[in-house]
């Protein structure tokens, strides 16, 4: 859409607003401390990404209800306990999207569910090797780099590998 806002210093001005409903990312997190991503093709950047486990909330659906979907839906896995890390917006100057980011821990295998278009790879990492993509410029996605330096700066993990 497209909004006539008078901003702070009185200036007139047209501004472009993409509404969005919402999302969550989950940081599935292993007993060992290690983190699952997924790999997936994004069309938008015209390339495979490893990102955080994420997806848009659905209408009428809790952001919690979105999290174990999502989870189950792109890698299987099922998880025990869900803690809110923290909410960021990813593209504040013209989205409304509003990211609620998860851990999922105690987490049980099982199959994934992913929808049609969808061809998702799954694989661990440790901490060390995510400290690595990050620095060499392999991990790119920003949810991703977020969610996972909130965790490795702010939560309490198990043994570091």
């Amino acid at each position: 859409r497209k909004d006539r806002v008078v901003e702070p210093g009185g200036v007139t001005v047209i501004r472009d607003v993409v509404t969005h409903s919402g999302s969550v990312v989950l940081l599935p997190l292993f007993d060992d401390g290690r983190v699952l991503l997924v790999r997936q093709y994004r069309y938008a950047v015209g390339t495979y990404l490893w990102e955080l486990v994420a997806g848009r909330i659905e209408p009428r659906e809790s952001p919690l209800a979105a999290a174990k979907r999502e989870l189950l839906e792109e890698t299987g896995y099922t998880a025990r306990r869900f803690r809110k890390l923290l909410e960021i917006y990813p593209s504040p100057g013209y989205v409304s999207e509003r990211m609620l980011v998860y851990s999922a821990e105690g987490l049980t295998a099982g199959q994934p569910r992913p929808e049609a278009d969808e061809r998702i790879t799954a694989r661990q990492f440790s901490l060390r090797e995510l400290d690595a993509m990050m620095r060499r410029g392999s991990l790119r996605d920003a949810k991703s780099v977020a969610g996972i330096l909130y965790h490795a700066r702010f939560c309490r993990t198990p043994r570091r590998k």
